[in-house]
């Protein structure tokens, strides 16, 4: 593989903070992120979750159900709770996957994909999804993702693994450790 982009997904505070979307342990991952990129380097690409106040198609279904999430997309529950280096590219969409010709064009064809972020068993999985689908290889690292409950996390690695070996599930450790 020719480079490896580390993809932060949605670590934004409308799935930090108290409220519909809020995700259990997103807390406990942002120190493996953190390490993550000190050791993958500067080109790190955060995704936000913008919602389109269009609400087209089944969209307007879906924050019928989830009511207290129509924020504007200027809005500060859409912002970055890390910090994001100079050096780092933001991708916004308001869709749940962030693959899209723009993180295509970040992540070219035989380079590798490390995902980390939230939600696993929504916006990950979605992303993990359109990125296999586009023949780049994608690796999971298990403790830099955090799901509305270990179960869909749990979940959400097992049909990851079984993309296996476009799609790959590692811990943190294991990932620092491959190479050795």
């Amino acid at each position: 593989m020719t480079q490896t982009r580390l993809v932060v997904v949605d670590m934004q505070r409308a799935f930090r903070d108290a409220g519909q979307w809020q995700v259990p342990r997103y807390g406990e991952i942002v120190p493996v992120i953190n390490q993550l990129q000190e050791n993958i380097g500067p080109t790190t690409v955060f995704t936000r979750f913008v919602r389109d106040p269009q609400e087209t198609g089944g969209w307007s279904a879906y924050y019928r159900r989830w009511d207290q999430m129509r924020f504007p997309p200027e809005s500060g529950a859409w912002d970055i709770t890390m910090d994001v280096p100079s050096t780092a590219t933001v991708v916004d969409a308001p869709t749940f996957s962030k693959w899209g010709s723009e993180l295509a064009d970040l992540v070219p064809v035989g380079s590798e994909m490390v995902l980390t972020g939230v939600a696993t068993d929504c916006c990950v999985l979605s992303t993990a999804l359109g990125a296999v689908d586009a023949g780049r290889f994608v690796t999971v690292i298990s403790d830099a993702c955090a799901a509305v409950s270990d179960e869909a996390q749990e979940q959400s690695f097992a049909l990851l693994r079984l993309l296996s070996p476009l799609c790959e599930v590692l811990t943190s450790e294991q990932f620092f450790n491959r190479g050795a």
